[in-house]
């Protein structure tokens, strides 16, 4: 009993120290990326350094053709493997290994852009911010750190390309007790470049972010496109049906 109201006490501490560390971060809004080129690129970024890790159990290879791609395309750039191009997109990597490696099992990826919507922005905002606040830690067992997600297990995967960076911590006094005196994020310090500048890191990034998106509901497109015709059917359902109602009930009134 007495450990029960331990734990208890533990997670009442502990969540609002969760809740803490985020609540200054504000998600930065993704880009939209609906042209084929861009979601393209996307799905090479995810392929080359995603599936490493993760899956996308609920994608095959073969649905990159609603993308344009052709199946020697995707066969000859995407497929790395003996995979077929009518295989899930799934991960070598062996969960017992990746729970030694990490800590945890990295989770599958083909709706995490729905899964992440929330109350501070999309699922898109949320993936974009997270890729690019990666920050240098050695006191993190993968030497990486994140500030939408702090002491996440995962490791910073595009590092090469947008280089190595550091935070900036700034002290802040309390006002109303200035012997109280808290941290406050500052900006991030390049410590060594990138193979990107800034601008190309952002845009690969929202590329990526586009891709998963995309990746969540493939249909998407063709679901709004549809939704319009079945908007304006309705409204001339609806007209005819007012008249007609009208033409029915003249002779009665």
């Amino acid at each position: 009993m007495n450990f029960s109201k331990k734990l208890i006490a533990l997670l009442a501490l502990a969540v609002p120290a969760i809740v803490y560390a985020n609540e200054g971060l504000t998600l930065d809004r993704a880009p939209e990326r609906t042209s084929l080129a861009s979601l393209q690129n996307g799905a090479k970024l995810f392929v080359n350094y995603c599936l490493n890790c993760h899956s996308a159990a609920s994608m095959r290879y073969n649905r990159l053709r609603d993308l344009g791609l052709t199946e020697d395309q995707i066969k000859n750039n995407l497929l790395f493997s003996q995979d077929k191009v009518g295989a899930l997109m799934t991960t070598s990597l062996r969960a017992e290994d990746a729970k030694a490696w990490f800590g945890v099992v990295p989770p599958d990826l083909s709706v995490i852009a729905r899964a992440k919507a929330s109350g501070a922005g999309t699922g898109g905002d949320y993936l974009y911010t997270y890729l690019r606040t990666f920050y240098k830690d050695d006191t993190r067992p993968t030497g990486w750190n994140n500030m939408v997600l702090p002491n996440a297990a995962m490791p910073h995967v595009l590092w090469q390309l947008q280089g190595v960076r550091t935070i900036k911590m700034e002290e802040v006094v309390d006002e109303h007790d200035p012997a109280k005196k808290t941290h406050k994020f500052a900006g991030f310090e390049q410590v060594t470049p990138g193979t990107m500048t800034t601008q190309e890191f952002d845009s690969n990034v929202a590329d990526l972010v586009g891709y998963m998106e995309w990746m969540a509901e493939p249909a998407q497109a063709t679901r709004k496109r549809l939704g319009v015709w079945v908007v304006l059917f309705m409204a001339i359902f609806a007209a005819l049906a007012w008249r007609l109602n009208a033409s029915f009930w003249k002779e009665v009134k």
